[in-house]
């Protein structure tokens, strides 16, 4: 199987070995040292601000991005989302479900987001701010130093969603003001699906210790007051947290956090340029690193996806909804190399003959 998706994805040997070892008990001091380096390695990863903490959760992005929203924000709120795609509308939608007030700024499918188009929404008396920074069902890349700017202009609590963008686009915490960021194990951690992680600047911190969240497992504060002796509340995926202590210390090892950024770079640079030749057209206005939306301009985008499954072995993206047939995405994160991209590149080009559609 050679994976294309963007999580999970292709694991390293020396992740895939932590995988296959029996899981220790956790409720030890080994355990806790280990949560206390997951931690430090993230926050500097992040740039985090000094004094940020770390809340790892065992549950998909989503449950984090809930966490977030059930932790920070209230019925006195008045939220902005920035809505792009399917992950854009399911912050819509958690805001919804917790009865929080929001508007939201809709963008069509691949659309970059603006200054001129943001501001329109200046001084309206909005107190948080809700965004994917890299909006994994388009590939769109939204611009978090231009947003943050908004956000301090406005005093607004700034969540960024960077679930696909951390570790695979630039992403300074610090700089650009972001108050919460979100991420995943499955993405380019490139480990196994199943803990997320929610870095929190000092003012979110302080936020969630003072919240009144109606939960037992999603409540912020417990999480945080556990992780001051290296523990979560509850049993977590221990395992995988073991795989993310080896993954960053690879990331680690290699150069840090940049060089991680710059091979996913290349990784989606020598794919674009490969397929440039072929009759596709990129969807996304602002691509992000770690993922590239393609539209075939003569064939089915769900049938290119079973076709690669089904003969090659290879995974690509499919969409959903109203995108099923017109988008499928690639991804470049995870352990791939430029070898793997000519080796999709060859097999579209099998696919396209067969439907009389080779392209140059």
């Amino acid at each position: 199987m050679l994976n294309f998706t963007v999580g999970p994805v292709m694991c390293s040997d020396e992740v895939c070995a932590v995988g296959g070892e029996q899981v220790p008990y956790f409720r030890t001091s080994e355990f806790s040292e280990l949560m206390f380096e997951n931690e430090k390695l993230m926050l500097k990863f992040a740039k985090a601000p000094e004094n940020s903490r770390v809340a790892f959760m065992t549950n998909s992005s989503t449950g984090s991005m809930e966490a977030v929203v059930m932790n920070c924000f209230t019925e006195k709120d008045r939220v902005l989302v920035i809505n792009g795609g399917s992950f854009g509308q399911r912050f819509v939608e958690l805001c919804e479900i917790h009865d929080v007030p929001h508007d939201v700024l809709k963008l069509n499918h691949g659309q970059k987001l603006t200054k001129e188009k943001l501001y329109e929404y200046d001084g309206m008396g909005y107190t948080g701010l809700l965004v994917n920074i890299d909006e994994t069902s388009t590939g769109v890349l939204y611009d978090s130093e231009m947003l943050g700017e908004f956000c301090r202009k406005n005093n607004m609590f700034y969540v960024c969603d960077c679930v696909s963008a951390f570790l695979a686009d630039p992403f300074d915490m610090a700089h650009c003001g972001a108050d919460i960021m979100i991420t995943g194990s499955q993405k380019v951690l490139a480990c196994p699906p199943g803990v997320s992680m929610i870095v929190l600047a000092p003012r979110a911190v302080d936020r969630v210790q003072n919240a009144k969240v109606k939960s037992m497992y999603f409540d912020l504060a417990d999480v945080l007051k556990n992780m001051e002796r290296g523990q979560t509340p509850f049993t977590p995926a221990v395992g995988i947290l073991r795989q993310i202590n080896a993954r960053l210390k690879e990331i680690e090892a290699a150069g840090g956090v940049d060089v991680e950024i710059a091979r996913v770079a290349a990784q989606a640079q020598d794919f674009r340029e490969k397929i440039s030749a072929l009759p596709f057209e990129f969807v996304s206005e602002s691509p992000a690193n770690g993922v590239t939306s393609i539209h075939p301009l003569n064939a089915d985008a769900y049938e290119i996806f079973l076709e690669l499954k089904d003969h090659y072995g290879i995974w690509i993206c499919p969409n959903g909804g109203d995108l099923k047939n017109t988008v499928f995405r690639v991804g470049h994160i995870g352990y791939l190399s430029h070898e793997d991209n000519t080796t999709l590149i060859n097999a579209l080009k099998e696919i396209l003959i067969g439907v009389g559609c080779s392209g140059n």
